[in-house]
């Protein structure tokens, strides 16, 4: 049965963070699936947050590290592969860019985040098969072709 027929869908609503400095991207290695896996400092938006201030929330829990959001990157979609490899879920992810201010260096990471770490575009792209998802990759390659949109582009509205 689907959505259309009276079954409940909800996609997740995620949203993430490319943070550059000096031509490296800050990324995070997390434990998801009973995997390591590479992604973007990202994460699921909270009730009565908006898309910016999840953005810098899961940047800031993710990495240690307070940002300031210069632009919209773009919205991403993409299903997860059925279980057992994956969980079927729809993902909606809503990507900004942002320059690095302060590093807490002494904060402790979310659960399940390994270690932060700045790489270069190659060498995010050397580890293709380690992505979270192909959104890390898709989003990488859009900030880095130049695509920005106004922060306004993913405005909260009363």
């Amino acid at each position: 049965m689907s959505y259309r027929e009276g079954r409940f869908w909800q996609p997740d609503v995620t949203v993430a963070t490319v943070v550059v400095r000096d031509g490296r991207l800050l990324m995070v290695e997390e434990n998801a699936g009973g995997r390591v896996v590479i992604n973007q400092p990202a994460g699921h938006l909270e009730p009565d947050e908006t898309l910016q201030h999840a953005a810098l929330r899961e940047t800031l829990e993710e990495t240690g590290w307070h940002v300031r959001l210069t632009a919209f990157i773009g919205a991403y979609q993409w299903t997860a592969p059925p279980a057992p490899e994956g969980s079927g879920r729809h993902y909606l992810r809503f990507a900004f860019a942002a320059e690095p201010l302060q590093h807490d260096a002494a904060r402790a990471l979310d659960d399940g985040i390994i270690a932060a770490h700045w790489w270069t575009p190659a060498e995010l792209e050397a580890r293709l098969d380690d992505h979270r998802s192909p959104m890390v990759w898709r989003v990488a390659q859009d900030f880095l072709a130049g695509r920005r949109f106004p922060l306004d582009m993913a405005a909260f509205v009363k």
